[in-house]
């Protein structure tokens, strides 16, 4: 008996059971995409009407709207007025524009002539302590 398992153990490894096989599943072809309806515009809603008070304006810092007076150096290009520092940074940089003296390559820096080097104290200075050595020329 021992014999006879072994040789259908055998036959069973040998040939191995045929598996039930499905027949291939067609997949059905892409379709192209439905075109979409052309969205309806949304009915405008209407603004729930407020009675809050209007905004308020918004107020400049007053160290900055402080008239400040500026030495000769710096009067040579923005004129002898006292004027907030403000209003001094836009003098200098329509002075920069107008005589060209911003650096072609580096934007960044200013090439200083005869009257900003005597502010800058050098003969190129970066836009960025351009106003910390402008304001050592205020009082």
């Amino acid at each position: 008996m021992a014999t006879a398992k072994k040789a259908a153990k055998k036959a069973a490894k040998k040939a191995p059971a045929k598996k039930a096989t499905k027949p291939p599943v067609k997949k059905p072809a892409k379709k192209a995409p439905a075109k979409k309806a052309p969205a309806k515009k949304a009915p405008a809603k209407k603004a729930a009407k407020k009675k809050a008070a209007p905004a308020k304006k918004r107020t400049p810092n007053a160290a900055f709207m402080k008239p400040m007076t500026p030495s000769a150096a710096l009067a040579a290009i923005i004129g002898d007025k006292a004027m907030p520092r403000t209003e001094v940074t836009k003098r200098v940089w329509e002075y920069i524009k107008k005589n060209k003296l911003q650096d072609a390559v580096n934007r960044r820096m200013i090439n200083a002539d005869a009257k900003l080097k005597e502010i800058f104290k050098k003969a190129q200075a970066s836009m960025f302590e351009m106003t910390k050595m402008i304001n050592a020329h205020l009082k």
